[in-house]
């Protein structure tokens, strides 16, 4: 991978391979991969060293790998790099540690991270859910994180934080 003149992200491999444009975080990258059914998680992590979406179970199912593509979530361990159509934002995408998305803020002021397995999803499903739901009951907050895995059990802070950015 090197930076580019035009500041197009450029992961480059030996061998010619199909190449993929995609937009991460605000910024074009081109990824060159033998496979199209590549999981996209694979390049955040491997190529573009975005640490946000984890690697869980690897179904799907977890939501560690959580990102948005084109504002809506989706598991990164399970989309394939050669069907991403549109703008994709990891969780280093919504804000830096400077100045943090609102979600960020609110989670850090509620101390709502323990292990981190379950945070990007949390996080990356709360942004989306208030953005449907400005100012969501604190029923409905939980009932739109519900599917979310979190086995270390600050669920009310998460619940707290959620509330706390709908009311920023």
């Amino acid at each position: 991978m090197h930076l580019c003149s035009d500041s197009t992200v450029r992961i480059s491999h030996s061998t010619p391979m199909p190449e993929f444009t995609l937009n991460i975080n605000g910024r074009d990258v081109i990824a060159s991969v033998d496979d199209p059914a590549m999981p996209l998680l694979y390049s955040l992590r491997n190529e573009l060293g975005l640490r946000g979406p984890r690697f869980g179970c690897g179904l799907g199912q977890c939501g560690a790998c959580t990102v948005h593509i084109d504002g809506l979530s989706a598991r990164s361990c399970v989309y394939p790099i050669g069907a991403v159509p549109g703008k994709v934002v990891t969780l280093e995408g919504l804000g830096s540690p400077e100045n943090p998305h609102p979600v960020q803020r609110a989670f850090i002021e509620a101390q709502a991270v323990q292990s981190g397995y379950c945070i990007n999803r949390m996080i990356m499903e709360a942004v989306v859910f208030l953005k449907r739901t400005p100012k969501p009951s604190e029923e409905q907050v939980r009932e739109a994180l519900c599917p979310n895995l979190c086995r270390c059990g600050t669920h009310l802070r998460i619940v707290r934080a959620v509330m706390r950015a709908a009311n920023a």
